[in-house]
């Protein structure tokens, strides 16, 4: 037996709360990411997460099945129009969501345990048209995606699962319609209407903070280390110059994948790899929208060089301290002659 209802469920979610930074500036992307793990028969636990951007919005309490929003204007943005509406009933969408699974699996005599994800969202463009996508993953592969320019599900892998999921799905006419009004135009709005609750936390920019210093492996490599960390939103660029001029990408540059920090900022290291004492200097750019046109510039300094120069010095030093003892010596003595 179907549930056409619990259909509803897997669009829902593209309803719930999105933050909107800057309409006329660049697009931004609302997704939601579900995982539902099935451990037998009679089992199911879900785990649910929203972001818009890299802004996380509200998550989904497993045990509980209660929505906890990340935000106090996120709640506030929830409570108006048909999102209102759909929240209220969230939980029995779950219900019938895990049910068709448990039905799916019966039907194609699948093993538990089973691990179904979800990633649905839209992505709302500067002149406010939008598209919407949908995929469905078993086990960590591709099952089926939703085409939204041709309005139909197709298959991501050949499989007897993925032909009946996507025949499944295909006889509901009502899910199409459903479907294509939800990530089109409901998406849409409700982005854009949590734009007036959530402004000041869209437009929020942290200034990064970078440090340069030096890792010697072996006496012949000097591996120069530009960490940068705090900034926010999470854009940025970072590059290495040699004696003014940016190195190119290529194998003595490495630069880490940006990482979150625990207060919703981010940070990144780049490595670049030199010969000790050749001569040149190093200084790290870092340019981020928090700068402005500015860029920040950490120069490296290579102070295995100051115990050198300072022996010089003292050299230098006792030279000229000698060489006028002498002269003073000398003095004296032709004045004895004189005498």
């Amino acid at each position: 037996m179907q549930h056409p209802h619990l259909f509803l469920f897997l669009f829902v979610p593209l309803l719930l709360p999105g933050i909107w930074a800057d309409p006329e500036a660049e697009s931004q992307v609302l997704q939601l990411l579900q995982t539902n793990l099935f451990t037998n028969i009679s089992s199911a636990e879900v785990s649910m997460v929203a972001f818009l951007g890299d802004l996380p919005i509200f998550a989904l309490d497993p045990a509980y099945w209660s929505i906890h929003f990340h935000w106090p204007w996120a709640r506030q943005a929830t409570d108006e129009g048909d999102a209102k509406t759909i929240m209220s009933h969230y939980k029995i969408f779950l219900r019938n969501m895990v049910r068709y699974v448990h039905e799916i699996a019966q039907r194609a005599q699948l093993d538990y345990p089973l691990v179904v994800q979800i990633h649905a969202g839209c992505v709302l463009h500067p002149n406010r048209t939008s598209w919407g996508f949908m995929h469905v993953g078993e086990g960590g592969r591709d099952l089926i995606s939703f085409d939204m320019e041709r309005q139909r599900w197709e298959l991501q892998q050949q499989s007897s699962l993925a032909e009946l999921v996507t025949k499944t799905l295909t006889s509901k006419k009502a899910i199409t319609g459903i479907l294509e009004h939800l990530l089109s135009i409901s998406c849409q709005s409700h982005i854009l209407n949590l734009c007036k609750y959530g402004r000041a936390e869209l437009e929020r920019q942290e200034l990064p903070v970078a440090t340069v210093f030096a890792r010697t492996p072996s006496p012949a490599q000097l591996l120069l280390v530009c960490r940068v960390t705090g900034f926010y939103p999470r854009p940025i660029s970072v590059a290495w110059l040699r004696d003014g001029q940016e190195v190119p990408p290529g194998p003595a540059l490495n630069t880490s994948t940006i990482l979150p920090n625990a207060d919703l900022t981010y940070q990144l290291r780049s490595i670049l790899a030199a010969a000790p004492h050749d001569g040149h200097s190093y200084t790290c750019r870092v340019r981020h929208r928090s700068l402005g046109t500015r860029s920040l510039l950490i120069p490296w300094e290579d102070h295995s060089t100051a115990p050198t120069i300072g022996i010089a010095i003292t050299v230098l030093f006792l030279v000229a301290t000698a060489s006028a003892g002498g002269f003073w010596w000398w003095k004296q003595r032709k004045g004895d002659e004189a005498t």
